[in-house]
């Protein structure tokens, strides 16, 4: 289960960013998942979850954005999402659609409070 390790690299990077920020307090975490990135959103948030629980960066959320595959026709230069056996272009017909995104496994934002603001103060 690799998820526990992309969601350990993930709690790396944002205590990284809380010692950048002293008395901040980062909330939520979002992540963009590709369809062919070979993760298991499900596992990845209950792995985030598991390793967040009990910790000084517990309630962090943890918001996962899936990104389905997509390709960009070489002609009519359309974007659009095709079967992996019929890479037709769905604007111009045009045969032979390159891949454009869907393997994505990107840190994509910190949601931080301030840190008076989240004491109360």
């Amino acid at each position: 289960m690799h998820e526990m390790g992309i969601a350990n690299s993930i709690l790396d990077a944002v205590r990284a960013e809380t010692r950048r920020f002293p008395g901040d307090h980062i909330s939520k975490v979002g992540v963009k998942i590709g369809e062919l990135a070979g993760v298991d959103p499900d596992s990845m948030s209950f792995c985030f979850e598991v390793l967040v629980r009990g910790t000084d960066l517990e309630p962090l959320i943890l918001e996962i954005e899936y990104c389905p595959r997509s390709y960009r026709c070489r002609y009519c230069g359309g974007a659009c999402s095709a079967p992996v056996d019929d890479l037709t272009c769905t604007f111009c017909g045009a045969p032979g659609l390159q891949f454009a995104a869907g393997d994505e496994l990107n840190l994509s934002y910190l949601e931080v409070e301030d840190g008076t603001r989240a004491a109360g103060a």
